[in-house]
């Protein structure tokens, strides 16, 4: 390695460590051992003071796809959604004894069936077993994926324009074999069985398989259903005549039943510490790279000549396969 990146290595860790320095004086509520380990962590920064000492409330922000993409968060990319990361931060907010309460603040058009059912877990968990409110405050949209995680929560908010709804299941794919024989190009499958390839791309869907996996969707949809049932108190009936897959404004989604008042984060964090009874210190939990994540991205910027073909490889082991999703699409 050249001597010009080793003097720029040396003199980022320099700068980092004195903004640690910083950030460690400022940011008392700093999970350090976490901090300096291999993991992500996050820091508890307050955003409004309070005159009731001894606990907190505490805004946990979902923001994005719900998708587990297998990826931690990174100098790069800090306002991307991370499942595992959020996951996290929501189990630790309902076990610590110093956080009285719980807002979600929630702005996703929706996601993964599995990776919604696990956050809806740990929110009823909370509620449940915890016995800590969990308000979630909904943002410019809360739709499908996003108000199954929503459902359970002690009390929902929206903006009259937040845009809701979209209860229901959703899986897609595309026939590309019309095109394929319009360029001449033939496709080979050599399968186990009738359905090992279906919803592939190089062919028509059949009826059978059609039957297949709308039952897939139909299970899901009515796990979606009971969700609602459970956690809003009303009854299947009702659920059933709302989620036919459309949105509805904030206001409207008041008017049904989804959502119990309009306001916004302001709003639920006042009506919070009047349920709570106390003037408690409202934090915020943020992402905090550790020592090994940002001395890992650096090495890998400055010590491997094919950092840039990385990111391509990450792009194509996405997997295109159509999966179940609680999903919004426009």
């Amino acid at each position: 390695m050249s001597r010009k990146r080793w003097l720029a290595l040396i003199a980022a860790a320099m700068l980092f460590v004195a903004s640690v320095a910083i950030s460690l004086v400022s940011s008392p509520a700093v999970d350090v051992d976490e901090w300096v380990g291999t993991g992500t962590s996050y820091k508890q920064t307050i955003v409004e003071t309070g005159t009731d000492f001894g606990k907190s409330i505490a805004i946990l922000e979902l923001s994005g796809v719900i998708q587990d993409t297998g990826s931690a968060p990174s100098l790069l990319n800090t306002g991307v959604y991370h499942h595992r990361d959020f996951l996290k931060q929501l189990e630790k907010a309902g076990k610590d004894p110093n956080i009285a309460g719980i807002i979600l603040q929630v702005n996703t058009p929706g996601g993964g069936v599995l990776e919604s059912a696990e956050i809806h877990k740990q929110v009823e968990e909370i509620v449940q077993d915890s016995e800590k409110p969990v308000y979630v405050s909904m943002g410019n949209m809360a739709a499908s994926g996003g108000y199954y995680i929503s459902a359970p929560a002690t009390k929902i908010y929206a903006h009259p324009q937040t845009i809701t709804g979209s209860i229901g299941v959703i899986m897609q794919s595309i026939d590309i074999s019309g095109l394929a024989e319009n360029l001449g190009i033939e496709f080979n499958t050599f399968k186990s069985g009738p359905y090992k390839d279906i919803l592939s791309q190089t062919r028509e869907v059949t009826d059978e398989e059609e039957d297949i996996l709308q039952t897939l969707v139909d299970e899901m949809y009515d796990e979606f259903v009971r969700v609602i049932v459970d956690g809003r108190g009303m009854s299947e009936t009702e659920v059933r005549e709302l989620a036919d897959g459309r949105i509805y404004t904030g206001s409207q989604a008041v008017a049904t039943g989804l959502v119990d008042e309009l306001g916004g984060l302001d709003d639920v964090i006042e009506s919070m510490k009047e349920d709570l009874g106390a003037d408690y210190n409202v934090i915020r939990y943020e992402h905090s790279l550790g020592l090994y994540d940002f001395f890992s991205m650096s090495t890998n910027r400055f010590l491997s000549p094919s950092y840039e073909l990385q990111s391509i490889e990450r792009l194509l082991n996405q997997s295109n396969t159509p999966t179940l999703q609680y999903l919004y699409a426009e």
